[in-house]
């Protein structure tokens, strides 16, 4: 297994959607600081100490970064059959179930990084804009928010990783499909009943981003976890499919 996660970290090294990825992510924040500097009644957006850290998650949940895991988890779960080197890793041979495992373990990782990074980019814009209001209590609290819709995210998005590999579809395929998949949360969240049960809205009230009753809580816990399962019952299928094949 270790050496599993060494390889497959070594590929991702020299991958450019992990450029992608970390350049979708900056870019989020940087829209989102430009939008801050708009004014309303009491001044710009971006006065108010912890607006920035707040509003970062939703454009970042919504419109952008879910697409890029997406994208990112089928790449890797794909590329051994679309650059038709499978066939050597099965003469070797590789445990293809444990090479999956491995696969989705780098994906969610990656997507915890990717939203820990958001986070150090509008904490450090926070502490330079409003040092003296931030307090440890506050801090806390959106890292944790943060490093929870990582874990999120990738669950949300895991059942659309699966079903791009399952129907051996181009990875591209993923970014588009969560694209649609993550902008039609912002139309969910506009209902405190279909934002619990909708998996890239659960997403955020699981980590605590909208204040939720302990019933929709449970309930979007619950349909996270089931996207993950999804995800491995599709991905087992296909590797008893593959097998049946041989």
């Amino acid at each position: 297994m270790m050496k599993l996660l060494w390889a497959e970290r070594q590929k991702l090294r020299r991958s450019s959607i992990v450029l992608l990825t970390i350049f979708a992510t900056v870019l989020v924040a940087i829209v989102v600081f430009i939008g801050g500097n708009s004014m309303d009644l009491e001044g710009q957006y971006l006065d108010s100490a912890g607006w920035y850290m707040t509003m970062v998650q939703p454009w970042a949940t919504l419109l952008a970064i879910p697409a890029v895991i997406a994208l990112l988890g089928s790449y890797m779960v794909c590329r051994e059959e679309q650059d038709d080197t499978m066939k050597t890793l099965r003469l070797i041979p590789v445990n293809e179930v444990k090479l999956t495992i491995v696969k989705l373990m780098i994906t969610l990782a990656f997507s915890i990084f990717v939203y820990v990074l958001l986070f150090i980019i509008t904490f450090l814009t926070e502490a330079y804009l409003h040092f003296s209001e931030l307090s440890a209590g506050m801090v806390f609290d959106f890292l944790k928010t943060y490093f929870l819709e990582g874990i999120g995210v990738f669950l949300a998005v895991s059942p659309i990783i699966a079903l791009v590999t399952y129907t051996k579809k181009s990875y591209w395929l993923a970014l588009i499909l969560t694209e649609m998949y993550s902008f039609a949360g912002m139309f969910m969240s506009m209902s405190g009943t279909l934002r619990a049960f909708y998996p890239i809205t659960a997403v955020m009230g699981v980590a605590g981003y909208y204040e939720t009753a302990t019933e929709n809580l449970i309930a979007s816990i619950i349909i996270l976890l089931l996207c993950g399962c999804l995800s491995i019952l599709l991905l087992v299928g296909l590797n008893h499919k593959e097998r049946e094949k041989i």
